[in-house]
């Protein structure tokens, strides 16, 4: 989940077939004679593989080797190919988020990949941006997610939905009575939080000339992200968020609330589409609302990529195989078998694809979404920055106290474990 920009139709050397011998690079010939017969392991997200089990078999049957596929939490990958790598046990190509990618180079667990600037191309700039560390590319990005807001149509019609995010306090005001809520969010971590504070002008970090994120330029104790803050503490503070909705079982208790029809709207994510709908709720999806700035809330990209192993012994294999799932026609037939949101630029006005609401949804979001950070220093920003929320949705603390503390934890985490910085 820490784990979607602007959109135009390029498509290039991906549509002409499906052989990618144009598309990126070769084997050598030591390894195709090698690698002949032998096995590529894919690291694929839970209850995804179906999505790429057509194209596995293709690949196959196209370069006479196996591809197994196993299924592992995405987000917890990186986490096993810390051991799996050297211990020669690990994947082949494995998918990760996309601010784990900063950590995972500066790790070394995976390798840039030498893909041409037309496959490059083919994708969001925001899902490419992802993968890209030092101007150099580490994977090909497969789906692409964003929050969005869920309502339960037996509650409130699409005609009445609230605009702004003070609107939904508002409507919050008149329906929460301790048992039934209007709006519910986990503002008490910044994935979320980020949204409003975000939107009032509160950032991670700032940019460098470059453009690159710039870890000495912290922002999520700035003017804008304490007005946010302060907005956010009146939802708590006001009993418009059940105490619940706080710590670590806040999303089960959010879920819960929606499926059980005692919330009429949440912020949550495309993958709990499938959940909802097995639920039995009527619900609608769309972007998040605007602000009393005039400003629509913000939200994270969330990016799911395909990366290749530093511990392949088929490297070049591999990234041709990457470059394969994530190609348009396969990236398609994904879509079609996990409706996770592709990050393939011309699919975005793909009118079977845009057919799906939650689709929609997370598309015209996007228009207002950030990159999460890739860097490692992110890996220093969670943590102090989901406490001070907790403190400050408890009423523990003073927003901008808090996120005054975070903001220190944070820069010194970062001083003590990041180099540079």
């Amino acid at each position: 989940m820490k784990m979607v920009k602007k959109y135009a139709g390029v498509m290039l050397c991906a549509a002409v077939s499906l052989s990618l011998a144009a598309c990126g690079p070769q084997e050598s010939s030591s390894e195709k004679t090698s690698s002949k017969g032998s096995e590529l392991v894919v690291w694929e997200d839970k209850e995804k593989s179906i999505g790429i089990k057509d194209a596995v078999a293709e690949f196959e049957k196209e370069h006479d080797i196996k591809v197994k596929v196993v299924e592992k939490p995405y987000a917890q990958q990186i986490e096993d190919l810390r051991m799996d790598g050297p211990a020669g046990t690990g994947p082949d190509v494995l998918t990760m988020p996309g601010d784990q990618i900063g950590t995972a180079v500066t790790e070394g667990l995976i390798k840039e990949l030498n893909v041409e600037k037309d496959v490059q191309s083919l994708y969001t700039d925001a899902s490419i941006q992802s993968q890209m560390v030092d101007q150099k590319l580490y994977g090909l990005p497969k789906a692409v997610e964003t929050t969005v807001l869920f309502y339960n149509k037996d509650l409130i019609s699409e005609d009445e939905l609230p605009q702004t995010l003070e609107e939904w306090y508002d409507y919050s005001k008149k329906t929460a009575d301790g048992s039934k809520f209007g709006f519910l969010a986990l503002f008490d971590q910044i994935y979320y939080a980020q949204s409003v504070m975000g939107g009032y002008g509160g950032y991670i970090f700032g940019k460098d000339k470059d453009g690159n994120d710039d870890p000495s330029d912290l922002g999520i104790n700035n003017e804008g992200a304490v007005k946010g803050a302060e907005l956010i503490q009146k939802f708590y503070q006001d009993g418009l968020f059940p105490a619940g909705i706080v710590g670590e079982q806040g999303i089960n208790v959010l879920e819960s609330l929606f499926t059980e029809g005692k919330a009429a709207a949440i912020i949550s994510g495309p993958w709990n589409v499938e959940a909802f709908s097995k639920a039995g709720i009527d619900y609608g999806i769309t972007k998040l609302p605007k602000l009393e700035n005039g400003k629509n809330m913000s939200s994270f990209i969330g990016v799911k990529s395909y990366n290749v192993s530093a511990f392949s012994k088929y490297a070049e294999l591999a990234q041709e195989l990457a470059v394969f799932l994530a190609n348009e026609k396969n990236s398609k037939k994904r879509y079609e078998q996990t409706k996770e949101v592709p990050a393939v630029q011309s699919l975005a006005s793909d009118t079977a694809i845009m057919k799906s609401e939650a689709a929609r949804a997370v598309t015209e979001q996007s228009r207002f979404s950030e990159q999460t950070p890739n860097i490692p220093e992110m890996n220093e920003i969670w943590t102090p920055a989901d406490s001070a929320l907790q403190t400050i949705a408890t009423g523990k603390a003073d927003p901008k106290k808090a996120l005054d503390q975070a903001a220190e934890t944070a820069k010194g985490q970062m001083k003590a474990k990041h180099s540079g910085t």
